[in-house]
């Protein structure tokens, strides 16, 4: 069969950077998958963009559909014939619903019993006729912000100004608002111009013809190449943020490079103000010595060629000194402020209308720090530093360097601590409150700035639930789910065994007190207990935990996560043990049967009838004084199956439900004992054993 390629190009006004790649990877895959729905067989598909452009060249696209043959099922022979072997209304309307007639009937036989079959042929449509339906496919792309333009009542994220559509040298006709598709396309705003593109196969190398590398990965390498270039020319170390040159590949079409210096006096300041000037505020890259030092020079992508880049260079220099000077203006004004006085201030920043000021948010933080600190039995010293630490840790956020450069916070609380004569560990645990910043970013290494950090961010999802500020799809305004995140790596890292349900508690009762909530404070830690439930669940995922035992291992009580993801580990690598299964099922036999009990009481020995009843006991007060003890997760999972032989010998001799009410009840008393001990493990009975 005859095949072409498929083109298609959406034109805009440039777009936001960070919205482009997401935007052209969703049209790639509407695209595919719709070319899927409709049976239309392809080679291969390429997504290009540019900040202007989104576009798809699909290869080896056939030129009508696949014809379908099948067979198709109706009802049974029962329903299908009647008592005097007439075909039923029941089967004159299934071949008729088919394109058939009862003529064209035939039996199959399925699990014993036999059903009207007809054969049916359905033609493939030209590809061409289908085509249109791209249109839909474009006005069905969703962004996170959306643009009307004119009278039109399209909402899209930039306005569309053309629309190249080609099926081999034929136009696909459609149109968006009043843009009807066309055979050209558009080069660079400045260096290109309109241009009709004959073949879908020409498109790339037509465009870069105008000034336009319109596959993003070329663009991107284009750039590091030149970066390395400059890196090689002046001896210099240029760091590759991967999400500054992400954002730089989708903020140009035809990438240049150069490099501007700034005056070495800036370099007073810190390493931090004058790289957030530089990458945040610039999209600049930022100029080390091999030996990490920060040198006077900066790195930064034209959108165009080579030429008069003198001139480019001392334009973006006179930008970039205009930044550090407001900088250095800022940082020495803050030089005059005590802490004392930036606290005072932030008894009249309001955090949130319903929830209170900064002060008070401060406040709460530091009492659960404290409660931190006492529960994991931190030395006195350290108590002192996490107290001071978590009272100052909002100061910097009355600064003006923070008010100018909000991505400094932290940093730049550390900074200002320790030139106001804070001890070290205290000024880091200002800056390391704030970690994980990110997904690539690392937990924090000190104990003070780790217990600091899981209070401020437990707080701020305590105090956003209790009122009703949940994550619910794609919304998480207080990016509650990263921090929830961060609470559960610094947990981890830290091999910390602190109960997660007392955390919450700890901080829901500051809540409370503070008359914040909306509903009560056990309903509002159930939603959170299940908020982190999702998070600890995604971690066991990527450890690549079967599903069903990360559901045992999160069936009851988090408690300790290092334990519970230490336990989950051991059910991993022990699931294809020899006896596993027989293992699993003894102890969910108990947990079953335990669910009996109407209300759970003392065992008395004195009622047990039988040596089985008494072997039980004894083995589940072994196990129980023996998982008292500091034992391994592996360990205790040896220990509970070590229970096997007693439970079957018990129930091969033991009624549990006895007709004896006593002798009914104490059973089931023992069964629930025994059950809790193996749920402090794991929910065993979810477990799926084969």
């Amino acid at each position: 069969m005859t095949k072409r390629e498929l083109l298609l190009e959406i034109g805009l006004e440039e777009m936001p950077a960070r919205f482009v790649t997401n935007s052209m990877d969703q049209l790639s895959d509407k695209i595919q998958a719709w070319m899927m729905e409709k049976k239309i067989s392809f080679e291969n598909i390429k997504a290009f963009s540019s900040p202007r452009r989104l576009a798809v060249l699909v290869e080896g696209v056939v030129e009508a559909q696949e014809d379908i043959h099948e067979e198709a099922k109706g009802p049974a022979r029962k329903i299908a014939v009647d008592e005097n072997g007439e075909w039923t209304k029941a089967a004159i309307g299934f071949c008729r619903g088919q394109g058939a007639s009862v003529e064209d009937i035939f039996f199959k036989e399925i699990n014993g019993i036999e059903y009207v079959h007809v054969k049916k042929f359905i033609k493939g449509q030209e590809t061409k006729s289908l085509l249109p339906e791209l249109q839909q496919i474009i006005t069905s792309l969703t962004f996170p912000k959306n643009m009307k333009w004119a009278d039109k009542d399209l909402r899209f994220i930039r306005p569309i100004k053309w629309l190249l559509a080609l099926y081999g040298s034929e136009v696909m006709p459609f149109s968006i608002t009043t843009v009807e598709t066309a055979n050209w396309t558009l080069g660079h705003r400045f260096l290109g111009s309109k241009i009709e593109i004959n073949e879908p196969k020409d498109y790339e190398k037509a465009l870069l013809g105008q000034y336009v590398i319109v596959n993003p990965e070329e663009r991107k390498n284009a750039i590091r190449s030149q970066l390395v270039k400059i890196e090689e020319e002046n001896n210099w170390v240029i760091p590759i943020d991967e999400e500054l040159l992400e954002e730089v590949t989708n903020l140009v079409e035809y990438p240049t490079a150069l490099f501007g210096r700034f005056e070495e006096e800036f370099l007073v300041l810190p390493e931090e103000v004058l790289i957030t000037s530089m990458k945040e505020h610039q999209r600049y890259f930022p100029v080390k010595s091999h030996d990490g030092k920060l040198l006077p020079f900066f790195v930064t992508v034209r959108n165009g060629g080579h030429e008069h880049l003198e001139k480019v260079a001392k334009g973006n220099e006179k930008v970039l000194r205009a930044r550090l000077s407001d900088a250095d203006f800022f940082y020495k004004e803050d030089q005059k402020t005590e802490i004392e006085s930036s606290l005072a201030k932030l008894k009249t920043i309001v955090y949130h209308e319903e929830i209170g000021t900064l002060a008070e948010k401060v406040n709460r933080v530091r009492k659960l720090t404290n409660e931190m600190a006492e529960k994991l039995d931190f030395s006195i010293e350290d108590k002192t530093v996490a107290d001071r630490a978590a009272e100052i840790s909002k100061f910097d956020l009355v600064t003006n360097m923070v008010y100018e450069f909000p991505e400094l916070q932290g940093y730049m609380g550390e900074k200002y601590a320790l030139q106001k004569g804070e001890k070290e560990a205290v000024a880091k645990a200002i800056n390391e409150h704030y970690m994980p910043r990110n997904a690539d970013d690392h937990t924090p290494s000190s104990h003070v700035g780790a217990a600091l950090s899981i209070a401020e961010k437990m707080d701020t999802i305590a105090s956003c639930f209790a009122i009703g500020i949940i994550p619910s799809g794609s919304q998480d305004p207080y990016a509650l789910r990263r921090q929830a995140t961060g609470i559960v790596q610094t947990l981890l890292n830290k091999d910390w065994e602190i109960e997660l349900e007392w955390l919450i508690g700890s901080a829901l009762i500051q809540i409370e007190e503070a008359g914040i909530t909306k509903k009560s404070k056990d309903e509002i830690a159930k939603e959170i207990v299940a908020f982190f439930k999702l998070r600890i669940k995604h971690i066991l995922q990527e450890k690549r935990v079967r599903y069903d035992l990360i559901e045992a291992v999160l069936g009851n009580e988090i408690g300790s996560l290092p334990s519970l993801v230490k336990r989950a580990e051991v059910l991993e690598a022990r699931k294809n043990d020899d006896g596993f299964k027989e293992n699993m099922e003894a102890l969910s036999r108990v947990l079953n049967i335990s669910s009996k009990a109407e209300i759970a009481g003392e065992i008395n020995r004195d009622l047990f009838e039988n040596e089985y009843e008494k072997n039980l006991y004894n083995k589940y007060v072994h196990i129980s004084e023996k998982m008292e003890e500091k034992i391994s997760e592996s360990v205790s999972y040896e220990q509970l199956i070590s229970l096997k032989q007693e439970i079957d010998e018990y129930f091969d001799h033991t009624m549990v439900m006895a007709d004896n009410k006593e002798v009914r009840e104490n059973r089931l008393n023992q069964m629930v004992m025994l059950a809790h001990i193996i749920r402090k493990f794991a929910n065993v009975n979810e477990i799926i054993v084969k």
